[in-house]
């Protein structure tokens, strides 16, 4: 039986309250801006008569008749908001399941992130496409990448493949990358000096070594000339890497810097 407006505790009452005003808030918070925030307004009217109601000794003897009609309506009312917020309702269910608990581990983003690297540059190389895709670690390249074109935006393969396709306007410069963004494309990497590599390596390999001797960025080079696939770290470069083990390849140095640098932070702790 419902407390009376007598009877009921006050704590208790604040309690409920204070749990009925989050839950408002955040509704209203999230429908703003949405076609069904108008009908909350109306819906909290409704709502506020009905708690009135409620403290005043509905659903005992009193007011049998307004009780009637009040558990006839909120019955319909509950059946019609699943229809008008439907679209919102949707919305809703997506961001919890977007919730950082969630969320894909830290490995599964690497690994989606170097797959997407390596798709992107076994096609470029099968294609004899140039490229030079510098990803960040711990250093970031902040000085270099504000000479280029900002993107970002979402690492994909497809993104990358457009990029350096020949006749586009950043396809001669390099893609940095930083996490799961493509942050900036048309970027100027700095020249390693001549006599570094052998006279058979063209500028983007010297801009590869270049970059990776003045951060600890992992660089991947394609050669336009032969499609050679080609790795720059810590200002060293192997060539010929192959494009069956290239993903194999790059999440493992990345993991290692990843293991390394977690190490070194528990040991300055």
């Amino acid at each position: 039986m419902p407390p009376n407006l007598l009877s009921i505790d006050v704590l208790e009452l604040l309690i409920e309250l204070a749990v009925i005003w989050f839950v408002v808030y955040g509704t209203v918070r999230f429908l703003k801006g949405t076609r069904g925030a108008g009908i909350v307004k109306g819906f909290a009217v409704l709502l506020a008569a009905f708690v009135l109601l409620q403290l005043l000794g509905l659903g005992t003897e009193r007011f049998a008749r307004l009780n009637f009609i009040v558990n006839y309506f909120v019955g319909i009312v509950a059946i019609l908001l699943i229809v008008i917020f439907q679209p919102e309702l949707r919305q809703a269910t997506m961001q919890l399941g977007q919730a950082r608990l969630l969320r894909p581990t830290r490995r599964d983003a690497q690994r989606a992130r170097v797959d997407a690297i390596a798709e992107a540059v076994a096609f470029l190389a099968k294609s004899q496409f140039g490229a030079i895709i510098a990803i960040e670690r711990n250093i970031r390249l902040g000085s270099l990448i504000k000479g280029g074109q900002p993107l970002d935006a979402k690492l994909n393969a497809p993104l990358l493949e457009s990029i350096f396709w020949p006749n586009s306007p950043l396809h001669d410069l390099g893609v940095v990358i930083r996490g799961e963004r493509v942050l900036a494309a048309g970027v100027q990497f700095p020249l390693a000096e001549e006599g570094t590599l052998p006279g058979r390596y063209g500028a983007r390999h010297r801009a590869a070594v270049g970059v990776s001797s003045e951060s600890d960025c992992l660089v991947v080079v394609v050669s336009e000339e032969t499609g050679t696939v080609s790795i720059a770290d810590g200002g060293s470069l192997e060539s010929s890497i192959d494009l069956n083990t290239l993903a194999k390849t790059l999440h493992r140095r990345l993991s290692e810097t990843e293991i390394s640098s977690a190490a070194s932070s528990e040991a300055q702790a």
